[in-house]
Parts: structure tokens; sequence; C-alpha cells
């Protein structure tokens, strides 16, 4: 085994380096983290608790075996096109771009829209992503602030927009950790007044009736991004956006080359061909969501908030960080809020899991708050 290769520090000439070359605003923030932990229950990253069904897993094998792996791959296939059109409902007026995950169709957005010091604008605390790929890029990031109650402040967000006038405008539905959904006369007052491109990211719209797909295209700043990944696909890195052809035609030109690589191109024809499996999948995390917000508000000293999504975010009178830590230890891991924004204070963001899972969470949520 070979062994791993002492951590630099910046006293020496590699560490040196590294501050004369790497942006100070990149060394200043943290890398994303995946936390893994034997044996646990994950309830951390709004992932499905279900797997694909065996037949479909030995059809999505039969169908990677097939790809040839010594070409490049066409990374938007006409008939995949067509089958994601027919699946997720997007009208035939919009164009499509595919992405590696919607997080990369965000970066890309930024890309295209902003130069240096350009606005960036959501409500906020939101996907945490809109703010870093604002970063990465050199936009300017401007939340506007939820109200107490975690509610869109429309007076406010209208308020930022016409004094920042704003290349980008995110608006995560349902809202990513809080789990709200903004009203349509909200969103339509945004479009109205927003100069640039309103983005409504509905990354977690299988838990939920409401969606602007539909008016993809016939509103001239609107674009709608989602992804894959909370219906049990995460692990295939696929994101969409649907907008007016003119849009599409734009954001296309910043797509990295082959951004979507063969393997998940030919897994996805497969599963999109199975989808009314997924559906069922979703639609039962769907159906235990109201069940397990009831047996938390049962708990002592908690608060749930209402949620259109596949998470409940909680706040917990005990302390976030001492109920997040105590669940831990019980192997449970959920995302720990406490101290992203001083909304978030003492809240931890749990995903709906199978039923054996919530009854894990529960019993253990039941022995800490009741010690």
């Amino acid at each position: 085994m070979s062994t791993p290769a002492p951590r630099l520090g910046m006293t020496d000439e590699a560490g040196q380096r590294v501050l004369r070359t790497v942006r100070d605003d990149v060394r200043a923030i943290a890398a994303y983290e995946v936390h893994a932990q034997a044996g646990a229950i994950k309830l951390d990253a709004m992932e499905s608790p279900y797997g694909l069904p065996e037949a479909v897993r030995d059809q999505v094998a039969a169908a990677v075996r097939a790809v040839e792996f010594n070409r490049y791959p066409d990374s938007a296939p006409a008939a995949l096109v067509a089958q994601v059109r027919e699946a997720f409902g997007v009208p035939s007026e919009a164009d499509l771009l595919f992405g590696n995950g919607s997080d990369e169709l965000i970066g890309m957005l930024v890309q295209a829209t902003c130069t240096p010091g350009d606005v960036v604008l959501t409500p906020w605390p939101s996907f945490v992503y809109f703010d870093l790929a604002a970063r990465f890029h050199h936009a300017r990031f401007v939340p506007v602030p939820l109200t107490e109650d975690l509610q869109l402040d429309l007076a406010a967000t209208i308020a930022a927009i016409e004094a920042h006038r704003p290349k980008l405008v995110f608006l995560a539905m349902p809202n990513n950790p809080t789990g709200g959904l903004w009203p349509r006369e909200a969103v339509r007052a945004i479009l109205q007044a927003a100069p640039g491109l309103v983005v409504v990211d509905e990354a977690y719209q299988a838990f939920t009736d409401e969606t602007w797909m539909p008016r993809a295209a016939q509103e001239p700043n609107l674009a709608v991004l989602r992804t894959l990944s909370k219906i049990g696909l995460a692990g295939l890195r696929f994101g969409y956006l649907a907008a007016h052809p003119a849009w599409i035609r734009e954001l296309n030109k910043v797509r990295p080359p082959y951004n979507i690589d063969s393997a998940t191109l030919a897994a996805l024809s497969v599963v999109l061909a199975n989808k009314p499996a997924l559906d069922e999948q979703a639609a039962r995390v769907r159906a235990a969501r109201p069940a397990l917000a009831v047996a938390l508000r049962a708990l002592p000293g908690t608060t749930v908030f209402d949620s259109a999504g596949n998470f409940l975010l909680v706040r917990f009178a005990r302390g976030g960080d001492a109920v997040f830590q105590a669940l831990k230890a019980r192997n449970i891991l959920v995302r720990n809020f406490s101290g992203a924004h001083p909304l978030l204070a003492n809240c931890l963001r749990i995903s709906i899991g199978s039923p054996d899972e919530n009854a894990a969470l529960l019993a253990a949520l039941n022995a800490i708050l009741t010690d």
C-alpha cells in the first residue's frame, strides 16, 4: 500500500506557491464534504431510501455493458431528449440543456450571464451552491433574508431586485433547507420585476404538485431547473434545464464538451423507460412525510416546519448541535444547519426515509429528548 502524502502547510515551498496562486476567496472557503459512516441510517442528503428494482438494475447492467467506451458520448442524444420531454412534461416550445447534475447547470448559468461584479440574487437561506457558483465565477451574491417564519419576503425581494438589477435570480421551489413553496403570485411578481433570468429550481418537484414547467418558454425570462438525484438516481449525476430556445442556445456555448458520460446516458435511457417504478417510490416518500411530521411535532421541544420536499426542517429547543451529535452516536445521520444562518439556529434537516428508518429515527429522538 502507498503511504498518504503528508499534508503541506503554508510555510513550505508548495504552501507558498498556493498562497501566491490560488484565489483568496477560494482559500477562504471549505470544500463540500460528504460524510460517511459505516452502516449508518442516512437521512442527511435527501436521497431516496429505495434502490432500483432488480429487474431494472439488470436492464441497466446490460445497457452499460453494450456501451462503446472507446468513443466520446453524444451528450444530448435525440432519443434521450425525447424521453426526458415525455417523462417530465417538458413543453414542446422549450429547449433542453443537460448537465452533470443540476450543480453543473447552476455554474453554467452564472458563467454565461455574469461578468465580474454582476449580481446573483436569491431568497436566503437556500441552496448553498447558488452562493458558491456566484463566487466561483466572480459574480456578486445578494441574499435576501426570509421572514422569521422562513417564508419569502416578497417586498424585500422586489426591493433588492430594483436596487441591484441582478442578472440571475434563483428561486428554489421547494426551498432547501426550509421546505417551503413560494406563492405563484409572488413568483409572477419576481418574473415581472427581474431584468435578467429567473431560474426556478425544482429539485424536489416529485414530492409536490406545484411546478412552473408548463410555463417554460412562455415566460421570456423563466428557466426551470431539475435533477433526478432525489427520485433514486443520485449516483448518476444528471440534471436538466428547460427554457425558451434563445436561452438554451446561448447557455449551450459554455457547456463542457461531453459533459454527460456514456454510462450515464445508457442507464438513463433504461431507467426513464421504467419511470413508473421511480414514481411509485417517490409517492411512498411523499405519503410518509405527513405522518413523520406529526410524530416529530409530538416530541418535546420541537418545531417542525411545513415541507413540500422529501425532507423536514426541525428546530430543537435542546440545541441542534447536541441532538445532531446524539443521533450520530446512534449511527443516524442528519444534516446540521445550526450554525449555517441565524434563521436556522438549532435546526436539523431530516430526509424522509423508509418506514424502518423513520421508526429508528423517532425511537432515537424520543430517547434523546426525554432523557
